[in-house]
């Protein structure tokens, strides 16, 4: 039974005017008429008569206005009780993180928040950039860490956090392992491993530009999915990979990490994190969660 339809009905049963019934549900009159059409086609019978200068309530209506105040009655009770429930929880801000963001700066924010917002829950939910948007549509995710696409969504905000830093993971006894820092002319030939650019296309496109720029062409031997994979590979001796900074946080055995040399200024060999939400949303937790971190943005930064 729709409670609405019932609303309607106790409201033009009080009054015996759509007008008025309409007024004080704050609904238009023909609104109101198609909502008791509507109950009337549903209960089979007719519940008013309507002339041009009058409503009344036909003996079938009458007969049913006890049980209907009873159900909108019990309706309002159960809305009552569920926000009662839902204020009595704790508050929880649903996150949404790419595989660096979650090892890398979740662990700092989170520790932040705690110590900032001890009554606010976190549910951290991993997952690549072309999952969590849609779920910040829909409402299953609050605010979501991740990459900015090429072509943005105008249902969703993007606020640029600060550029993630590449580093080359390599085995532990290459050639390359004991340096400082790696230039892209040493990975000349060397085989790498690369993302799979359907589902991560700024990791797959860092690797792919940062060649081209130095006039060379990337040797691919093998292309996977996931950070954790691509590392693992790099450890079994499949190739070089140039991930994230904050993957080194993985901390696979057999694996070193080493920085990538690129000429100062460049924006090109980093990859840009981004917190993203659906636009024209008001949620203070979200805002709690996102004072927290602009206070301790450059502090973060600076290990990204």
């Amino acid at each position: 039974m729709d409670i609405k339809q019932l609303r309607c009905f106790l409201a033009v049963a009080e009054t015996l005017h759509f007008g008025r019934a309409a007024q004080s549900l704050d609904m238009l009159p023909a609104s109101l008429g198609r909502q008791i059409r509507l109950l009337e086609d549903r209960l089979e019978t007719r519940l008013f008569l309507r002339t041009t200068r009058a409503v009344s309530i036909t003996e079938a209506g009458a007969a049913l206005i006890e049980d209907a105040r009873a159900l909108v009655a019990s309706a309002d009770a159960f809305e009552a009780k569920v926000r009662f429930v839902r204020k009595s929880e704790a508050p929880v801000l649903k996150v949404g993180a790419i595989d660096s963001a979650a090892a890398g700066l979740m662990p700092q924010l989170l520790k932040l928040v705690r110590e900032a917002q001890p009554g606010l829950e976190v549910q951290l939910v991993e997952q690549k950039t072309i999952h969590m948007l849609p779920r910040l549509l829909s409402g299953s995710l609050d605010i979501a860490f991740c990459r900015t696409p090429d072509v943005r969504d105008p249902r969703i905000n993007f606020r640029t956090l600060f550029f993630e830093t590449a580093v080359v993971a390599l085995p532990d006894g290459h050639r390359l392992a004991g340096q400082d820092e790696i230039n892209i002319s040493d990975l000349a030939d060397e085989p790498l491993i690369v993302p799979d650019r359907r589902s991560r296309p700024h990791s797959h496109d860092l690797t792919i530009k940062l060649f081209v720029e130095a006039g060379l062409t990337a040797r691919i031997a093998q292309v996977a999915e996931e950070k954790q994979t691509i590392v693992n590979l790099v450890s079994a001796g499949t190739g070089l990979a140039i991930v994230p900074r904050w993957t080194a946080r993985l901390q696979v055995p057999g694996v070193t990490f080493v920085a990538l040399s690129v000429p100062s200024g460049t924006t090109r060999s980093k990859l840009i994190l981004a917190a993203a939400w659906a636009r024209g949303t008001r949620d203070p937790l979200r805002e709690a969660f996102m004072s927290v971190l602009e206070r301790n943005l450059d502090a973060i930064e600076a290990t990204a």
